[in-house]
């Protein structure tokens, strides 16, 4: 767990990483990969950075269904998003790429499905936590049109509660590491990084650069 965003700050992370971006509905997971990395918003397939890392966001599955399952019940839809999602996260790892995704999700069985496609393709896993009180959370899901029916949200505040509990406790498990950051310090975050020579431990640092 970490602290201490300062203007430019920057996250690294060993090459070859899992680092899953997650938060409540509407915290600003992807409008910080779209300021982060350049994205537009209406992508359907995962985004390479730098050639060796790729940004996987769940609105990228989604939209790449698109209007085809429109005959679907929700279950139906979501399951397969969510399938989309974790094939494209296997492939990449499986590549031997450094991974950033961003998933809505934070209940133990997600998170543990995570950590094992993690063990399988020897990488580390490391959670990105985007924290927002709910009356904030809220007013984004309204600003971005879309908003999660309130027995829904209620679940997703439930398992955000109680995952960062057990961060701020010291426990990350089944991640390496967890840190969290509020909106005001996602705002400042320049940059996220892979480093070969990268401990395990991963904090906000000054930008070189500013």
């Amino acid at each position: 767990m970490g602290s201490g965003f300062v203007r430019g700050a920057r996250l690294t992370y060993p090459s070859g990483s899992l680092v899953i971006l997650t938060g409540p509905p509407g915290a600003g997971k992807s409008t910080l990969l779209r300021r982060l990395y350049g994205m537009h918003g209406a992508e359907s397939l995962p985004v390479p950075t730098g050639g060796t890392s790729v940004v996987i966001d769940s609105s990228q599955s989604r939209r790449h269904w698109g209007g085809r399952l429109g005959w679907a019940p929700y279950p139906v839809r979501r399951t397969v998003v969510f399938v989309t999602h974790m094939t494209r996260i296997r492939r990449a790892l499986a590549q031997g790429k450094s991974v950033i995704a961003h998933n809505r999700g934070c209940g133990r069985y997600t998170l543990r499905a995570f950590a094992w496609l993690a063990r399988r393709y020897g990488a580390d896993f490391h959670l990105l936590l985007l924290d927002a009180p709910a009356d904030e959370a809220l007013a984004g899901q309204r600003a971005r049109g879309r908003v999660v029916p309130p027995r829904t949200f209620a679940r997703h505040q439930h398992r955000w509660n109680g995952l960062l509990t057990r961060v701020k406790g010291g426990d990350p498990a089944p991640a390496a590491t967890a840190h969290i950051m509020d909106r005001a310090q996602a705002g400042l975050l320049e940059a996220i990084e892979f480093d070969s020579g990268r401990s395990v431990d991963p904090g906000p640092r000054r930008s070189c650069t500013g």
